[in-house]
């Protein structure tokens, strides 16, 4: 598709608006709005101005004016309004310059596309997140100076096993237990109807969907899963997924959260990332190694586990990524590699003999990372494995949940905080810098963002779980 098919595709659809979507550094989807007649083939060279500096993370106010360049090669209809609108997605430029802004997450995934076909390694890297997410009925919370709480509920929850229902909401006794909350059919799955709506959306938006169930938590944990593409194109898709995915939600008087851990003593919200590298319609992860992988695969591996601790700063990116990456508990912390094993870190599948499936699931992110430095950072740890040779050691082929102590020690693992990963990235960053993919500049500016505003946020707020175990001393 190009300018001159977007403008058909507008009138054809009689389109009144044109909605512009870009990511802001932390990961946020941002939109500005113009009358379709805006809308010219102009507008994809010189772009449409905004304010850089009242977003979080970017721009000082001195240097506020920005672009929002379109990309022509995708445009849907916006479901979820009432008068006809189009959406593109956009790059962040800079005016004067008129390269890609570079703290532009979006620009970050297009250079290391960039890079990729530079080294002549392969020519496209394809990723597939799983992200999963909670749908809840009601959310409550607040933090003030004076006070704190947070409520959620469900009625799948297994707290509401208790509850005394009434003519118009009766209590059936159908409620999920703790971590039984994988694959089971109605009455115990109440949200077949809302995730099979969800679909039906994502289908007319572009995204094609695999497969949909709920997943191991109770109170509403799901999981929906759509086809594979090239980087770019996937951290779009996952974009415009978690946009449907809440909007869906909110029509349906229901909430959803991709927050990694909002309910305590329960499976929390990952995203694995499966990844793939291909040079001319060939899949490259395919060879006569462990699990059936080549030797560059092993090596991608290899650099996933090298730079694990530093690019989870950008995978795992929230104080309460850290909350669900506990080691003996459900997410996979510790630095091995194994096949069908999801206790370690990265994966192999092993699903599929097919050459063409082939590929590396790495299991510590979550779906509150940008997508575009997530799949952006991950490819370049693998890069420079397979650039430097980096061996993987062998693999660990048990349940390492149960490992004795004397053998858990020889076992890397990750930081335990957002904080330590700040610190990692601080440390490990210059395989990032390759290629000028990421720039000192973003990083600092990641770290620093995340920091102030984050890491020394909840640092100085008395949790309420504090007033718990230390009022009364």
């Amino acid at each position: 598709m190009n300018a001159k098919h977007v403008l058909s595709y507008a009138s054809d659809q009689e389109a009144r608006f044109v909605s512009i979507r870009f990511t802001d550094l932390v990961g946020a989807w941002n939109h500005l709005t113009f009358p379709i007649e805006q809308l010219t083939e102009d507008s994809f060279e010189e772009g449409f101005g905004f304010d850089g500096s009242s977003l979080r993370g970017w721009a000082a106010i001195n240097e506020s004016d920005m672009l929002l360049i379109p990309d022509p090669t995708r445009c849907w209809v916006d479901p979820f309004v009432e008068d006809t609108t189009i959406c593109l997605i956009a790059n962040v430029v800079d005016p004067i310059t008129k390269e890609g802004y570079g703290l532009d997450p979006r620009s970050v995934a297009s250079r290391a596309e960039n890079y990729l076909r530079f080294t002549g390694i392969a020519d496209t890297a394809f990723f597939g997140p799983e992200a999963e997410f909670f749908v809840f009925d009601e959310v409550t919370y607040h933090s003030e100076q004076y006070s704190s709480g947070y409520s959620v509920n469900s009625e799948e929850g297994h707290w509401n096993t208790a509850r005394v229902g009434d003519e118009h909401n009766p209590n059936l006794g159908f409620h999920i237990r703790p971590k039984e909350g994988y694959v089971p059919v109605a009455p115990l799955d109440t949200l077949v109807d809302l995730r099979n709506a969800m679909t039906s959306i994502l289908a007319e938006v572009g995204i094609h969907v695999e497969c949909h169930h709920h997943e191991v938590a109770t109170a509403g944990q799901c999981e929906i899963d759509f086809k594979y593409a090239d980087l770019l194109n996937t951290a779009d898709n996952l974009m415009l997924f978690k946009n449907v995915v809440k909007n869906t939600a909110v029509a349906h008087g229901k909430s959803a959260t991709f927050m990694p851990k909002p309910i305590y003593g329960d499976n929390g919200s990952g995203m694995h990332v499966h990844s793939s590298l291909w040079k001319d319609g060939t899949p490259l992860f395919a060879g006569e190694e462990y699990a059936g992988l080549s030797e560059n695969a092993k090596f991608y591996i290899g650099g996933l586990l090298k730079h694990a601790r530093s690019l989870i700063a950008f995978a795992a990116p929230t104080t309460n990524s850290f909350k669900r990456l506990v080691p003996g508990f459900e997410a996979p912390v510790n630095l091995a590699y194994s096949a069908r094993n999801r206790s370690a870190a990265v994966r192999i599948p092993m699903f599929s003999q097919s050459p063409k499936a082939k590929r590396v699931e790495f299991r510590p992110p979550d779906p509150t990372c940008n997508p575009y430095l997530t799949f952006a950072a991950v490819l370049m740890a693998g890069l420079d494995g397979i650039q430097n040779r980096i061996d993987p050691g062998e693999p660990l082929d048990k349940d390492i949940y149960d490992l004795p102590p004397e053998e858990l020690k020889n076992v890397p693992s990750l930081p335990g905080s957002l904080e330590e990963a700040l610190v990692e990235l601080e440390k490990d960053h210059d395989y990032l810098l390759k290629g000028d993919v990421f720039t000192t500049d973003l990083i600092e500016r990641w770290i620093d963002y995340k920091r102030k505003n984050e890491v020394d946020k909840l640092r100085l707020m008395p949790h309420p779980l504090e007033f718990t175990m230390y009022y009364d001393v």
